[in-house]
């Protein structure tokens, strides 16, 4: 019996029927995923936000599957072809390629020379030779010779019957189907380098002579070499066998062929057509089915590498959205420049700008002293707490300038943190940072950015396509469609679980909450600004085309510091309120001394409150929600240090132990900024003394890290680091042949420089932005090379 979509989508979950089709309806009649998994567990049955997405997105497929069955069974039956064997096949498809194989015989086509040679009348030729081989091929032939049908002659005939029989071998599903998974599990992918392309071609010289299987190609390697074919560096082929040594190269036809045979009863026992039949099943291979799977595994190829590149992506720009913040303190923003200046933004606790400069620190200028004062003046004005410097070009050198401001005024008690300016200029130059920032100049909208996404990386990054914020690898090679879905997806967890303040919020960050529109995000800061603030949450029925289905989707999501009702300012959602006036009953506390009561919260017993409409999951989040309302799921703020007097590759020497900011995360490993301009990458294989199977699982952007250099190649700009610090130290000084003993011995580096490891600034955590994506050049010294690692960037 064909499973059903929602009995395929739950067994596939490993969950009940009742619950995919609860979680189908609530999505057909306008649930936003963060809504059900927050606040229709008792529907779904408890149905995370990772299941509900996974359900999601195959609800999407196999709807998309169930339309295209249904124009294939159309299409077959307009032809007067469709019988209920055929039917019973295409219903029982349960995938895509599966229903096209079907579909492939039936499908209109140009004319072939297989229909040419059928309406010449010489598929009784060919069904004859085929069922019976002790048929002599040209005494055969001589007989459909017929001028008239453009069958000059007994080859003509031949060929013909071949072209018929080619294509009926290559249009049979269940032979197409098994020979695609044999060439999947034993094919694999080669590349060369093009005559006269390896110098330009550089970047993809891991790629010149490489050949792996498919099923251990990574979604880097995968998209490097169709980068680089792309690119028209390299030749790239998918080889249907394993490699195999010279001497063990077997004559004969392949395994491929002997399996096309069996399949139509080709078998060469010396009668007179066996040896035609034989060269008819070669040709078949090789001039049609091969190149047939060829461009479907070259497909399937590009997806397995795109759906891990998207995974990736995502995973990393949830971690660069929910990094800590650095929370309502006044922040001087600086985007650093040589010739044009540095840009100067200050904006307040709330994010508003209350001043702007801008300053020629540098060279050619020169005006440093100049340049201090003004920074000095207007901290000292503005109680500026926080400089954020953007990681672009001369930041280094404005962070020298920064580190002597505060080192000159101790007293202004100023910390500067290296901020991320991946996306800010796509940001300045938006329709939105116009209209947000119409007095500004696009330069200086920049430094505005760079501050506020320090406050709050959250609400600053939501103004920006997340594919421009870098954070991926090979974006540029992805699907378009694919990317965005998943990316905004991500965008709407993110901030639908960390909540709104409704009352600050912009009109880019409330599109991303569950439920509201851009057209009611507008409609809600329009109301704010000439209503004034937010009392409560039931004030927001009173918005402009705010209904009730809006406001059941939203409600629970915005949050109202210092409203009417102390619940506005938690995740409770209004629904709930009852719930909660049974257990202030209960205790008989006011609603002001029960929030944040852990000792009388945890004496609740969840099963006495819950109802029909409110279940004991619901009940169970409200009393947490109680003990800490309103709490942010983000990391606490933290900030890396770079070493001092190290601003360049060439400033780096093997062995030195840098602090620095995970800036991206990889399926080989961690991009990390150590503050040379240049990311510095930790191969997978240099993160850990045990095997690592997700960088992920020990790296996320934003994590602040102590990693010590291998190597340094200034020419290709690439910096291999290691996360295993005193195994690394270890190694090296045996090759060197010192002295000395175990792991916590302290080396030399090769600078003669005293390399202890010792730092002042915090270890850990995550920083409130992550440095430059290591999208450009990323790094790998030969050790990694002979590790396995190949990016082909």
């Amino acid at each position: 019996m064909t499973l059903s979509i929602h009995q395929r989508i739950a067994e596939e979950l490993g969950v009940r029927d009742g619950q995919v089709q609860a979680a189908v309806d609530l999505l057909d009649g306008g649930a936003t995923v963060p809504f059900i998994a927050r606040y229709r567990k008792e529907v779904t049955g408890t149905l995370d936000d990772t299941q509900l997405r996974t359900l999601e997105e195959r609800l999407r497929y196999l709807r998309e599957l169930e339309e295209r069955r249904a124009a294939v069974l159309e299409s077959i039956e307009s032809q007067g072809k469709l019988d209920d064997a055929l039917r019973a096949q295409v219903l029982a498809a349960d995938t895509k390629a599966r229903l096209e194989d079907i579909y492939l015989p039936y499908k209109p086509k140009r004319r072939t020379k297989a229909q040419i040679a059928r309406e010449a009348g010489l598929q009784p030729l060919a069904d004859t030779l085929l069922a019976d081989p002790t048929q002599d091929p040209q005494a055969l032939a001589a007989t459909f010779v017929d001028a008239d049908k453009g069958v000059a002659d007994q080859a003509a005939a031949l060929d013909g019957a071949r072209s018929i029989l080619v294509e009926q071998f290559g249009e049979d599903a269940d032979l197409i189907g098994g020979l695609r998974e044999q060439m999947w599990s034993r094919g694999r992918l080669v590349a060369k380098v093009r005559d006269g392309k390896q110098e330009d071609g550089a970047k993809f010289a891991d790629y010149f002579d490489f050949s792996e299987p498919f099923t251990k190609l990574p979604s880097h390697r995968i998209l490097a070499m169709f980068r680089g074919e792309k690119e028209d560096f390299l030749e790239v082929t998918l080889e249907p066998e394993e490699e195999r040594p010279e001497e063990d190269v077997r004559p004969g036809p392949s395994d491929y062929e002997v399996r096309i045979a069996s399949r139509f009863g080709v078998d060469d026992r010396g009668r007179p057509a066996d040896k035609w039949l034989t060269d008819t099943v070669r040709w078949a291979w090789r001039t049609r089915i091969l190149v047939h799977l060829g461009i479907d595994l070259r497909g399937r190829l590009r997806q397995v590498a795109e759906d891990e590149a998207v995974r990736v992506f995502a995973s990393n720009l949830r971690d660069l959205l929910l990094a800590a913040p650095a929370g309502s303190r006044a922040t001087m923003g600086l985007d650093p420049g040589f010739r044009t200046g540095v840009k100067v933004a200050v904006v307040d606790a709330t994010g508003k700008v209350v001043d702007k400069d801008t300053i020629y620190p540098h060279v050619p200028a020169q005006r440093w002293t100049e340049a201090l004062a003004s920074l000095a003046r207007l901290a000292k004005q503005h109680s500026v707490e926080l400089i954020a410097i953007g990681n672009g070009t001369a930041s280094r050198e404005t962070d020298k300038l920064a580190e002597e401001l505060i080192k000159l005024h101790p007293e202004l008690k100023l910390t500067k943190v290296m901020v991320s300016e991946a996306g800010a200029s796509v940001y300045s130059a938006s329709a939105y940072a116009s209209q947000e920032l119409p007095s500004l100049d696009v330069s200086i909208r920049g430094a505005v950015s760079i501050a506020r996404r320090l406050q709050d990386p959250l609400a600053e990054l939501v103004k920006i396509d997340p594919k421009s914020i870098g954070v991926g690898q090979y974006q540029h090679d992805l699907s378009e469609l694919k990317l965005s879905r998943s990316l905004d997806a991500v965008v709407e967890d993110c901030v639908n679980g960390v909540g709104v303040d409704v009352n600050t919020a912009s009109a880019p960050l409330l599109t991303r909450v569950s439920g509201i529109s851009e057209t009611l995000a507008e409609n809600i800061v329009l109301h704010r600004d000439g209503n004034g603030p937010f009392r409560s949450r039931k004030a927001l029925k009173d918005v402009a085309r705010l209904g009730p289905k809006a406001f059941e989707q939203c409600a629970g999501f915005l949050r109202i510091p210092d409203g009417d009702d102390p619940l506005d300012s938690s995740s409770v959602h209004p629904e709930a309120y009852p719930v909660v006036r049974r257990i202030l009953e209960s205790t008989g506390a006011e609603i002001t001394k029960l929030i944040g009561d852990s000792a009388t919260l945890r004496t609740l017993r969840p099963q006495t409150f819950a109802d029909d409409t409110f279940g004991l999951p619901t009940v169970t989040d409200i009393i947490k929600e109680l003990e800490k309302p309103g709490r942010d799921p983000r990391p606490a703020f933290k900030t890396a240090t770079f070493k001092e007097g190290v601003d360049k590759i060439a400033d780096l020497v093997q062995g030195m132990v840098l602090e620095g900011v995970v800036t991206n995360v990889a399926a080989f490993g961690a991009f990390v900024d150590v503050g040379v301009h240049q990311d510095g990458l930790v191969h997978v294989s240099a993160m850990s003394r045990t095997f690592v199977k997700d960088p992920r699982d020990v790296v996320k952007p934003g994590d602040v890290v102590r990693v010590k250099v291998l190597d340094i190649d200034i020419p290709r700009k690439r910096i291999s680091l290691t996360l295993r610090l005193e195994d690394e130290a270890e190694t090296r000084q045996e090759q060197r042949g010192q002295s000395g003993g175990g792991g916590g011995n302290r080396q030399r580096n090769d600078g003669g420089q005293r390399n202890d490891g010792r730092r002042n600034a915090p270890r850990g955590g995550k920083s409130g932005q992550s440095g430059q994506s290591g999208q450009s050049g990323g790094a790998m010294a030969e050790a990694l090379r002979r590790a396995g690692f190949n990016n082909g960037h």
